[in-house]
């Protein structure tokens, strides 16, 4: 399978899986891969979607093979809705670079809310090595890295380091090999963790403040912030807080908090003492 999927607690885990091909994306994949993330936009049981690859290329790109062939050239379409997705995203995305990303692989990169990379891992937008600029990808790594900088590596095609990327903003930690599945793990952990309200919330803003003026982006914040700060879960929040006590978020789905008999909610045990 060139992808591997599978809920670990709340989080989504994807794979890419073709380390043979050095996990070269196929219009498949991109399809798989951008269908797995969008199905679990509404799913309350999920709070965030990591990233990952098998063997030591996190993704050489597109497909030169499947792409090379004229009766594929119209399945590239997928490639528009993956290297979109993550401006769109409601959860959180969390991509674990633990291996050159280049051409296609550096727009999937440039999905992540949060990119955790291995020393090492190298970057490019190689298309002109083959004849080829990167549309599919431009605007994502635009949106990361600025015009100029994006301009000029599409020109050039060529590599830079992880700590180019981490000084640049495409990636946000820099860790060592050994240790960057298990960084990006605990981050996602974190996300799928936090306040399912707030988080939706602050990426909606994200998503819709763009391209607004300064004033309807302060009129956009206004009107979310109050909507959050009137909902349960900042109310909990805030008592939890003050009470030095683990928080448990309304919004999130009741078998996230299982009870014990040590320790049932505030409702329960004031209904057990009634009777």
């Amino acid at each position: 399978m060139s992808l591997l999927v599978r809920r670990d607690h709340r989080v989504l885990r994807i794979t890419l899986n073709r380390p043979e091909k050095r996990n070269a994306l196929t219009a498949k994949m991109c399809d798989d891969l951008a269908a797995h993330i969008e199905a679990v936009q509404h799913d309350p049981q999920i709070g965030s979607i990591l990233i990952g690859a098998a063997g030591t290329v996190f993704s050489a790109g597109m497909d030169l093979e499947e792409a090379a062939h004229e009766a594929n050239r119209h399945k590239l379409t997928s490639h528009e809705r993956l290297f979109t997705i993550g401006a769109h995203a409601s959860k959180p995305i969390v991509i674990c670079v633990n291996g050159p990303a280049l051409g296609g692989g550096m727009g999937l990169v440039a999905q992540g809310h949060v990119v955790i990379a291995a020393h090492g891992a190298l970057f490019g937008l190689t298309e002109m090595r083959v004849g080829l600029w990167p549309f599919a990808i431009y605007r994502a790594v635009e949106a990361a890295l600025g015009p100029r900088r994006t301009l000029e590596l599409s020109l050039t095609g060529r590599l830079f380091s992880t700590e180019d990327a981490l000084t640049w903003g495409l990636v946000h930690q820099v860790i060592f090999p050994f240790e960057v599945d298990d960084r990006a793990s605990a981050i996602a952990r974190d996300l799928a963790r936090a306040s399912p309200t707030a988080i939706s919330a602050g990426l909606e803003y994200v998503r819709r403040s763009r391209g607004l003026s300064a004033r309807e982006q302060g009129e956009l914040a206004m009107t979310l912030r109050s909507k959050v700060m009137s909902g349960e879960d900042f109310r909990e929040g805030v008592r939890a807080f003050k009470e030095h006590r683990d928080v448990r978020w309304p919004s999130m789905p009741p078998s996230t908090y299982p009870e014990t008999e040590n320790e049932k909610s505030p409702e329960t045990a004031t209904s057990e003492a009634a009777d």
